[in-house]
């Protein structure tokens, strides 16, 4: 029970509804995905969360797949099968929604009424694996594009079938996803429907770490022969080049039909602690603190990060000047910049040309106008947001089971503390019980109350 009066209750679910910059949102299992082998690592059904649309979005719908690394070999992947990234089992039962996902027209002006889709990552090869044979002993399941035709299949049945406008997204491991799935998610929907693609800090380049070797290109091949995801890559692709190459959305891109955007920084932290820096080419840890904060980052390491930069763009750069391959490409250290709201859509976020990332994305899809914007080099943009990382967020020495950010997981809104769970049960309580219209009138009998009975309320910030 909360300790606090009636009126001072119902001031506290006021003050919620006008604070939150996310709301949360239940898990569907889609349970007659196991008898088809469409299951996560451990065998558990797939899942995802399904927010409604409403009014004009009623029939529009924005598919984000979420991010989280990759497993490269059976051990890496044990190390999942038994959290979040690998069982549905392990999984939070409500995530918040925030950024894109967003359903306050404040928050997310062209997407918040369109039915937002959350779909949770639990096989380990950004939904491209399918393996039939399961091992006895470990019980791993490589099914990641079963998981994927069965999470479609379902939102079809709930009214995707009759989508007008459609986008897949994904941040990180999901931005690949939305890469290396554009075209077969146009195939899905209605042929008159506006479908594009939005990949989140999902374009990995494939390129030399401090030591000079290629470790994330032997890692992506150790992926794709794991899972087993050769068959389920871009032919386009797989027809000139070795599978392992075609995980690298460089090599794959121009072939996509689908209309795509790309939102990446420059600078990208997860590449830069994991492709550029990984611990196995730094065992002395001398790129530890500047991993952390690139304001530590000493003027040689600043050097090599104007190098990766600059191979970043040289890999953009096969995407040629079609105005249906829009990009937002800032020079901040992030990583994930579609799902926080402080990044997505708020008066300070990161800005192009004086747009958001918002903005950007919602001229381009809805052929406003085109966007194609680079930004100049680090740090000459004062928009940006650096992240900077807890000593606990480091990588590990291997990428495998840590892997990329699930923006989700985060505080979706850094001003305020996360809520307690009881505060969280208040905040749903509320947020059940809320009726359209009703606020002016409940503040209004709330002052009133709180004037008659003496009490001095003050504005906390």
């Amino acid at each position: 029970m909360i300790d606090c009066t009636k009126w001072l209750c119902l001031l506290f679910c006021v003050l919620l509804l006008l604070k939150a910059e996310a709301s949360y949102v239940p898990i569907t299992f889609v349970q007659n995905a196991v008898t088809k082998g469409a299951v996560c690592l451990d065998g558990s059904a797939p899942a995802y969360h399904l927010d409604r649309g409403f009014g004009e979005g009623i029939n529009n719908w924005l598919v984000q797949f979420e991010g989280g690394g990759w497993c490269n070999n059976v051990t890496t992947c044990l190390g999942r099968k038994n959290g979040r990234l690998g069982s549905s089992k392990k999984m939070a039962k409500q995530i918040a929604f925030s950024g894109i996902l967003n359903n306050r027209r404040i928050f997310n002006p062209d997407f918040y009424n369109w039915n937002r889709v959350k779909v949770r990552y639990c096989d380990g090869s950004s939904f491209t694996g399918d393996k039939e044979e399961v091992n006895p002993t470990t019980q791993l399941h490589f099914r990641g594009a079963r998981v994927f035709a069965a999470v479609m299949q379902d939102l079809l049945t709930k009214g995707m079938k009759n989508a007008r406008n459609a986008i897949i997204s994904g941040c990180s491991a999901g931005g690949l996803t939305s890469i290396l799935h554009c075209d077969r998610f146009r195939a899905l929907l209605p042929a008159g429907a506006k479908v594009k693609c939005l990949s989140d800090a999902g374009y990995f380049i494939n390129t030399r770490d401090v030591s000079g070797t290629q470790h994330i290109e032997q890692f992506f091949s150790q992926i794709v022969a794991t899972h087993g995801s050769a068959k389920n890559l871009p032919p386009s692709c797989t027809s000139r080049l070795s599978p392992g190459l075609c995980f690298f959305p460089q090599y794959l891109v121009s072939q996509i039909k689908t209309p795509i955007f790309f939102v990446n920084a420059a600078y990208d932290s997860w590449q830069i602690k994991n492709i550029l820096a990984p611990g196995v080419a730094d065992p002395e840890g001398h790129w530890h603190s500047c991993k952390l904060d690139i304001n530590n980052c000493s003027p040689d390491q600043l050097e090599l990060m104007q190098g990766f930069r600059t191979q970043f763009l040289r890999a953009l750069t096969v995407l040629g000047n079609s105005p249906s391959k829009g990009m937002f490409i800032d020079s901040c250290y992030a990583h994930c910049q579609t799902e926080m709201q402080e990044t997505w859509f708020r008066t300070d976020s990161p800005l192009l040309n004086k747009t958001t990332i918002a903005k950007a994305v919602a001229d381009w899809f809805f052929e406003r106008k085109p966007f194609r914007q680079i930004d100049c080099a680090y740090p000459c943009n004062p928009s940006c947001h650096n992240r900077v990382f807890e000593p606990q967020d480091q990588p590990e020495k291997n990428v495998t089971t840590k892997g990329t950010s699930d923006a989700s997981s985060r505080n979706p809104n850094p001003w305020f503390p996360k809520l307690s769970n009881k505060g969280k049960r208040m905040e749903l309580l509320c947020i059940k019980q809320w009726i359209s219209g009703l606020l002016p009138t409940l503040l209004i009998l709330i002052v009133n109350k709180l004037q008659t009975e003496n009490f001095i309320v003050g504005y906390i910030q």
